[in-house]
């Protein structure tokens, strides 16, 4: 167990107008930069364990509550998107220095990670997708804003929780729990939206299988039936299979979750 700890820390950006005030948390170190995207419901501290794991020592790391989410503060929520989220993470990395790095994203943070790295192209070391959208079925929750259509973006957002509390899955009723203290319910609509139509009509599988870095697809158990994960399988994604877990293996299986990103990043 290491006692080296992590700094928090806010940084105000105006991002194509809209600003934001980004809760962050970091570290430094020597080694490789590790750059952490959470999922929608969830919040930078997913990923506040990483001190407690010695074999990261000497890894400086950043997390932040995406626009929309958790502590960050956002001027305009609906202008809250995909898109936005890209350009924070650019932000974010820029403010840092931040060069070559690891990269780690979960749901909406492994999309937004994955539209990072097409970007940045051979500035990532390694990205590990956690259940992030690369096709059309990985909508399970954003497709609800399609499903069940609400103009009423808090009554939207209470049903969501509802039907997310009693979801047949590992995690759902501890996830569902904090939805309403980690997000904006006025930011649901854009995020959800964007998610859809990206995982539509954004090409993202062409996006994933092109990256240049090593990649390692992470999904739990209860989502083995996912159709592409051969697919990924035969063009060289290194698939991991988190036990006793659905969509959120930080709640579910964090050990081992935290034992395979370790792992993978060492290489």
């Amino acid at each position: 167990m290491t006692n080296q700890q992590f700094a928090s820390q806010r940084l105000a950006f105006d991002i194509d107008g809209v600003a934001v005030d980004i809760a962050a948390i970091h570290r430094d170190g020597d080694k490789a930069p590790i750059l952490f995207l959470h999922g929608f419901g969830s919040s930078k501290e997913d990923y506040a364990d990483i001190v407690q794991h010695a074999v990261f020592d000497g890894h400086p790391f950043i997390a932040y509550d995406a626009p929309g989410c958790g502590d960050t503060v956002c001027a305009d929520l609906a202008q809250v998107s995909i898109g936005l989220q890209l350009q924070t993470a650019l932000r974010v990395l820029a403010h840092y220095r931040v060069e070559r790095f690891h990269l780690v994203g979960h749901s909406m943070g492994g999309l937004t990670a994955l539209l990072l790295a097409s970007q940045l192209g051979e500035r990532v070391l390694s990205f590990t997708d956690i259940e992030g959208n690369i096709a059309p079925e990985d909508c399970f929750l954003s497709r609800q804003i399609v499903a069940y259509p609400n103009t009423d973006a808090e009554a939207f957002f209470d049903d969501f929780i509802e039907r997310t509390r009693h979801a047949p899955a590992y995690a759902s009723a501890l996830y569902a729990a904090s939805l309403r203290h980690k997000v904006r319910a006025a930011a649901v609509r854009g995020i959800f939206s964007s998610m859809v139509e990206l995982s539509d009509h954004g090409r993202l599988m062409e996006q994933f299988l092109a990256l240049p870095c090593r990649k390692m697809f992470m999904y739990g158990a209860q989502n083995a039936g996912l159709s592409y994960l051969p697919h990924i399988g035969r063009h060289g994604v290194r698939l991991c299979e988190v036990p006793h877990c659905g969509h959120f293996p930080m709640y579910s299986n964090p050990l081992f979750m935290w034992q395979q990103i370790t792992d993978f990043i060492a290489g």
